[in-house]
């Protein structure tokens, strides 16, 4: 009884980091009660379908073995949370360039302050995330984790590389989040800098101001909407990236 109390809580400490650190999750406000409550019954079930898989993995030092699968957990919610950065990076990109560079809304969920642009792509992301069974796909890698590596076990020595080439890949996805979008913002400071040459009697800082922020708000249904394909595939290769770090 104890072995598998043990078990279950460094099974915990693999969970935790991405139920209580890693978007979407975290856009939900949620108890953290129930946050931990959630974690312990999904480690219980984990171990439990498993039949006690990995139970003798973390047998030695419990300490080493905790802070080995904190460290894991932390790993495996990293991509998932670089998915929802590098959209969130796209979003703020065109944010600035739109001029709504000083816009912030409260975000009722964490009470802070969050760009415009960036917060609808980031919940425009989540939504598609809850729809496309986003949920499902991250609890399988997480469990499928514990048959690649028992309680306490070490990551793969090529995570960092893994990752960092994963990150290059959404780095270069993610501007195609906002690739519409951002080249007519393009476009319209071309215009305006020639117009400035010819009419420099214009104040043509304040007109860019008010064309862009016109054009962006007209743009932006568009945009999600071509832009939800390079979304999903983004979250896509996060789950994947998550199911290598094992």
């Amino acid at each position: 009884m104890l072995e598998t109390a043990i078990a279950i809580l460094l099974a915990s400490l693999r969970l935790a980091p991405t139920i209580a650190f890693a978007p979407p999750f975290t856009m939900v406000r949620m108890p953290g009660l129930a946050r931990g409550c959630l974690t312990i019954a999904l480690a219980a079930g984990a171990m439990g379908l498993g039949a006690g898989r990995g139970v003798t993995g973390w047998q030695g030092n419990l300490v080493t073995a905790a802070a080995s699968e904190l460290a894991l957990g932390l790993a495996l919610a990293l991509s998932l949370q670089l998915a929802f950065a590098m959209i969130a990076m796209a979003g703020r990109a065109l944010d600035i360039q739109a001029g709504f560079g000083l816009a912030f809304l409260i975000d009722p969920t964490t009470k802070a302050q969050v760009p415009l642009i960036a917060s609808l792509f980031s919940y425009a992301a989540a939504a598609i995330f809850f729809a496309t069974e986003g949920p499902y796909d991250v609890f399988a890698a997480l469990a499928a984790s514990f048959d690649a590596l028992p309680l306490g076990a070490a990551a793969s020595p090529d995570t960092v590389g893994q990752t960092l080439s994963f990150l290059g890949t959404v780095s270069i996805l993610a501007l195609g989040v906002v690739g519409l979008a951002s080249t007519v913002l393009f476009l319209i400071d071309l215009v305006i800098a020639m117009l400035a040459r010819t009419l420099p009697q214009m104040n043509m800082l304040v007109l860019g101001f008010q064309v862009k922020a016109m054009v962006t708000l007209l743009l932006l249904p568009a945009t999600l909407a071509l832009a939800a394909g390079v979304i999903a595939r983004i979250l896509r290769l996060g789950i994947e990236a998550m199911a290598r770090v094992a």
